[in-house]
């Protein structure tokens, strides 16, 4: 068989594409440069005015269509909400910012440079003021998500590529000879029954499809889905598709913690595939070889490359005055607001196809792609790097006193395959971010009885599953010991476990305890901290989380830990938290979230008695995650009411999602 160039076997191009995406890393890292801009320049030379190995066929067309989508997805869904809202009205000034400065730019100079009509100067100008999010992979590789900088920027790139498209609409309107101010008004309807219709439908039909479904491919399979339908709307009504991801991946948010299965897969497969296969296609619609042919097209390209790269600049230095930001953030916002790709592509081929551009406007705007994304790409690297090190020594600092080890060594203990994967997806919630020790998947048996054991071990395989989908180190072990009591107390010593998490007893009888013999044995037996979990939905689709605490509870050892743990659970799940707790109780529990500088919306209702909480408890849905903070007979937060609790949880909270702490008591032997 000949092979021909431009390759045509489907075989041979994805084998290609597959080696340029493994070696373009490994190759250009020895070479200082950045991996995006490697993929990027790959592009270039296997396209079709490089060695033409590849022609840009309808699967680049496809795939970096995927590729840019996937990219606003994940852009939006790794953002903390809480950050986000924070942020949103810097966010929104900064995109003005980021607007208008290229906007004016554009128009004033193009007229000076180039001679061109009003609608062709406004045409380049919009070019100049959107922008792609090209390098926010680096902001993901290097953790810096929910830094300030890199919120607003992403916040921003909404605003400026919505005013960009509207004012490219208006332009092909005005040369069309139809534009009109009815046809605006229209748009802006459409954005807004948009924005409530498709924001309604997708929560309510996120949240039962997860609840139904909690099998890790069709979840992957339905997130794919929900993403292009909302993209595909957004064309539908006139928009960018890239809007329409980018407002899934707000929506799908609080739905996908960042510490799951769920969202590994996500980013490897957007960041394996569907991304540097868009950066492939970018490249190869760059046609380096023009530069050379005319001096005009040279000319061109070098005012287009000034002007966005001068007045992208101007708006991340003014921007990052106001905000008051150091260096290395105005870089960073820079770096992400000067890359060009989807919107700016479009807007190149949309102009040339009406004639508004000529041949060398478009070809210059294409090399000016090009520079914006090296730059755009080796800006955001230095930047990320240097702020990755400030917080890096920051957080050194601030731990200085830190014992190693410190962190959560949590034991699960197993015995229902049916509760055993959300008991580990609880525990793993509840972890701090920076904790690397491994977590213990315990199942303890004292018979040789067939079916409970296979029952047993098959709950031990889907702990290990949930907690090896989010790359966490898991020891697995089945124990044989006179008693479950006895297994769990002796491994929990034996792995040095600071926290127990065990599944709630189901009542076998009417003369049933509501914790169950084991449980309450085992409190008796350690003085651990001890989580008891029952949840009928999948914890991420709950709507608030809703914390009981006694009084007195801030004089227990295992105060801080505990409300450190349930930070780290509301962090993960974006939702909001109500602590039911007495006055002097709730202040210390709010200085606990501010010394440990947790991101969490929260609220107090103040208790002065257990009648307090009844009132409150009419209040609490099926939907809301109750969490209990219980104490041991004999310690300092114990009480007559407490006593009375698990009869009043039985009888009044049966189909509840519920979570019962019992703190880490006099050292947590």
């Amino acid at each position: 068989m000949i092979v021909s160039f431009p390759l045509t076997q489907p075989v041979a191009i994805f084998l290609l594409v597959l080696l340029i995406i493994l070696l373009c890393p490994i190759i250009f890292r020895r070479l200082g440069i950045p991996q995006i801009v490697g993929l990027i320049l790959a592009g270039v030379a296997v396209g079709p005015y490089g060695l033409n190995l590849l022609a840009r066929d309808a699967s680049f067309e496809i795939f970096g269509q995927v590729g840019i989508l996937y990219l606003m997805f994940l852009a939006a869904v790794e953002i903390d909400m809480f950050h986000l809202k924070k942020n949103l009205g810097k966010g929104i000034t900064f995109g003005l910012l980021t607007f208008i400065l290229p906007i004016l730019a554009g128009v004033f100079g193009s007229r000076l440079a180039f001679g061109a009509g009003w609608d062709t100067c406004v045409l380049i100008a919009s070019m100049y003021a959107s922008h792609t999010l090209i390098s926010y992979p680096i902001i993901s590789r290097f953790g810096l998500q929910n830094a300030k900088a890199a919120i607003i920027a992403v916040c921003s790139t909404i605003v400026a590529v919505l005013l960009a498209l509207l004012t490219l609409a208006g332009v092909i309107e005005a040369a069309e000879g139809g534009f009109s101010m009815f046809s605006l008004l229209r748009l802006l309807l459409m954005m807004a029954l948009y924005a409530f219709i498709m924001g309604s439908c997708l929560r309510v039909a996120t949240k039962y499809f997860f609840r139904k479904f909690n099998d890790q491919v069709s979840q992957y399979i339905y997130v794919l889905a929900v993403v292009f339908i909302s993209s595909l709307t957004a064309q539908l009504i006139g928009l960018e598709a890239i809007l329409g991801a980018f407002f899934a991946g707000l929506i799908l948010n609080r739905f996908i913690p960042i510490r799951s299965g769920l969202m590994g897969r996500i980013s490897f497969v957007g960041n394996a595939i569907f991304i540097p296969y868009f950066l492939i296609g970018v490249g190869m619609l760059i046609n380096v070889h023009v530069i050379f042919k005319s001096w005009s097209v040279g000319w061109v390209a070098l005012n287009m490359v000034v002007v966005a790269m001068a007045s992208k600049w101007l708006a991340a230095w003014l921007g990052g005055r106001i905000f008051g930001f150091g260096k290395n953030d105005r870089r960073m916002m820079f770096g992400l607001t000067s890359g060009k790709a989807a919107a700016t592509i479009a807007a190149t081929m949309i102009g040339f196809q009406h004639g508004l551009l000529n041949e060398d406007m478009m070809n210059g705007a294409v090399l000016m792609i090009l520079v914006c994304c090296v730059v755009s790409t080796l800006t955001t690297e230095a930047a990320s790097k240097r702020l990755r090190i400030e917080r890096t020594e920051e957080a050194l600092h601030s731990e200085e006193e830190r014992v190693p080890g410190e962190y959560a060594r949590q034991l699960v203990a197993v015995a229902n395959p049916i509760t055993a994967e959300g008991l580990m997806k609880m525990a793993l919630l509840m972890r701090n971010r920076k904790n690397q020790n491994p977590v213990t998947a315990l199942f303890v048996r004292n018979t040789d009885d067939v079916r409970s054991l296979e029952m047993g071990r098959n709950a031990l395989r889907s702990a290990v599953s949930a907690a090896q989908a989010v790359d966490i180190e898991v020891d697995d072990i089945e124990r044989y010991d006179i008693n479950v009591v006895a297994g769990v107390v002796n491994e929990a010593k034996q792995a040095k476990a600071s926290d127990i998490m065990i599944g709630l007893h189901r009542k076998s009888n009417l003369v049933d305890t509501f914790y169950g013999s084991m449980i309450e044995q085992l409190l008796k037996a350690s003085n651990k901290m001890i989580f008891i979990s029952r949840c009928f939905i999948p914890v991420e689709t709950v709507n608030r989380m809703i914390v009981l605490v006694p009084d007195k509870a801030e004089y227990e050892t295992g105060f801080q830990t505990w409300v450190e743990r349930v930070g780290n659970l509301a962090t993960q799940l974006a939702v909001k938290v109500i602590f039911l707790a007495y006055r002097a109780t709730a202040s210390f529990i709010h200085n606990v979230l501010e010394d440990e500088h947790f991101s969490i919306r929260h609220e107090y209702r103040e208790l002065s008695g257990w009648d307090d909480f009844i009132l409150f408890s009419a209040d609490i849905g099926e939907e809301d995650l109750l969490m209990v903070v219980g104490a041991r007979k004999g310690s300092i937060s114990y009480s007559a009411d407490l006593e009375t609790m698990p009869s009043y949880l039985g009888k009044n909270f049966s189909r509840h999602n519920l979570v019962v702490i019992y703190p880490e008591q006099f050292g947590g032997q």
